[in-house]
């Protein structure tokens, strides 16, 4: 192989809603918003042996999405998003489907071996199988390899030993001020303010940042003896979805194209206000924010 692939490993699946249904899963969003900055991208996860997992070939197809989606005999992931009366959403994440079933097949051992860099979640490690194959990839990654924790906390799909075995894998950690107070409460830090817990995980665990996002009250960048802060602008927002994605995407590509912290971080804010202008998590770029 002689491409180093920056993989997207995890979840992809349909969000079904009142509307319609949407192609998700924040691992694919992450792989399509680096390869917009020239990356080579892939998309991991699983499909099932039925009509939904063609309508995914098609609509990655469409996106120009690479993409390693062996078929497994469980279905292909759906949620069902349902709205109450005020249109608040309440979502139902599909167990035992084929994301869950993730194989560690030869192709993608040497996928792993030739990784520049990967991000990955907490969902996609909710059934063994998957959560075997995660960690089977990332212990076999080169040592330059970026791994990238989005800790993506849903439901009731996690553990203590999960979050903890991914922070000792992981080099960079991404999180939420919404996950950071379940970390908080999980890790005993009462303590601690958020800067507080923030340097402790980056120091305890040897990270190489800390990513926080905080909607919009902003989002800082940590590294040992440096912080970033960006205000988040104002936009007219049409959806969040894929948000946090091509904010992780763009931060990780600027990363890997030789940008600094400080520059990364201004791009990943720069393109997910962009993204929240937008229908969809996988929206056309503009051509000035391409630009360097």
């Amino acid at each position: 192989m002689n491409k180093r692939y920056v993989v997207g490993l995890g979840e992809v699946l349909w969000d079904v809603l009142p509307d319609g249904k949407k192609l998700g899963g924040a691992p694919a969003n992450f792989a399509y918003h680096a390869g917009q900055f020239g990356l080579d991208t892939l998309a991991v996860s699983a499909l099932g042996k039925d009509a939904l997992a063609d309508e995914t070939i098609a609509a990655l197809d469409e996106r120009g999405l690479k993409y390693l989606l062996p078929r497994v005999d469980y279905p292909t992931g759906t949620v069902q998003v349902t709205l109450t009366v005020d249109g608040i959403p309440t979502y139902e994440i599909k167990e035992n489907v084929a994301w869950d079933n993730i194989p560690y097949t030869p192709e993608l051992a040497e996928i792993a071996s030739n990784c520049r860099a990967v991000c990955f979640g907490s969902l996609a490690q909710r059934n063994v199988t998957s959560w075997a194959t995660i960690r089977q990839f990332l212990d076999n990654t080169p040592t330059d390899c970026l791994k990238v924790f989005d800790i993506n906390l849903r439901q009731q799909f996690y553990t203590k030993d999960v979050i903890e075995e991914s922070l000792k894998r992981c080099n960079i950690l991404k999180i939420n001020d919404e996950e950071l107070v379940i970390i908080k409460r999980m890790y005993g830090y009462d303590d601690l303010d958020m800067r507080g817990i923030c340097e402790k995980i980056l120091a305890d665990y040897q990270l190489k940042m800390l990513v926080l996002t905080c909607g919009t009250n902003g989002s800082y960048v940590f590294a040992p003896g440096l912080t970033s802060f960006q205000e988040t602008p104002k936009v007219k927002v049409a959806d969040t979805v894929g948000a946090g994605d091509s904010f992780t995407g763009s931060f990780c590509a600027s990363i890997l194209n030789g940008k600094s912290l400080e520059e990364a971080h201004r791009k990943a804010v720069a393109v997910s206000a962009f993204v929240c202008t937008q229908n969809g998590a996988m929206p056309k770029y503009p051509v000035d924010l391409l630009k360097e």
